[in-house]
């Protein structure tokens, strides 16, 4: 494992105006602790509880993201440790925010372009009136759109997928919503973030490129 090395070779592909999500899911505190040493201070964790142990074990503390399904339930032990949400799809989980959050908390609406059932996220046609429903809960930002790619090798079925969400992404900013400024786009991992980029994405959440 050389994550130095991984990093440069990755960040000399990647343009400046794209945040690196360094996926930590899969590593222990020390690795992530590398991560961090290494430029990669955004992190990106799925689960509640591994979460919460590399926030209070990290001594660079980073911008953390969590990028998995976050159950309801579990938001109070979460929200005010995180910087991003990346996978907000409901209306029940934007009230569980509203009434635990300590911050405004920047939030992605997770989009199953392709509806799949295997994803989550909302139907593209169900975006816009999810967010208009947003507008009294003041602790949330809408500050973009998130997607997930299908497990596909073919590139122009991704390539549609992404473009797809950025369409949307345009369609919400010209509303000109407070509390949807909808200028990001988190797309694209290990196996497609080049193609992500391509389409603008502006997030890219990678885990095995950097640790391998």
């Amino acid at each position: 494992m050389n994550i130095a090395n991984n990093i440069r070779k990755i960040k000399a592909e990647i343009p400046d105006n794209v945040t690196i999500i360094g996926v930590t899911k899969y590593v222990d505190v020390t690795v992530a602790e590398e991560l961090c040493q290494n430029g990669i201070m955004n992190l990106g964790e799925n689960r509640v509880d591994v979460l919460v142990e590399k926030y209070n074990s990290i001594k660079t503390k980073p911008v953390w993201h969590f990028i998995g399904t976050l159950q309801t339930r579990k938001v109070k032990d979460v929200i005010d440790k995180i910087d991003y949400l990346h996978s907000l799809d409901r209306l029940s989980l934007a009230d569980e925010i509203q009434k635990r959050s300590d911050k405004r908390v920047k939030c992605f609406v997770q989009v199953n372009v392709t509806g799949e059932n295997s994803k989550h996220g909302l139907p593209p046609d169900k975006v816009m009136d999810f967010i208009s429903q947003l507008a009294d809960h003041d602790k949330i930002e809408i500050v973009g759109l998130m997607t997930m790619a299908p497990d596909t090798d073919d590139d122009l079925i991704i390539k549609s997928c992404f473009a797809s969400l950025k369409r949307l992404q345009k369609k919400v900013q010209e509303k000109v919503l407070k509390q949807a400024p909808c200028t990001e786009l988190s797309m694209g991992m290990t196996n497609d973030y080049k193609i992500a980029i391509c389409e603008g994405a502006t997030f890219v959440r990678l885990g095995r490129c950097l640790i391998k």
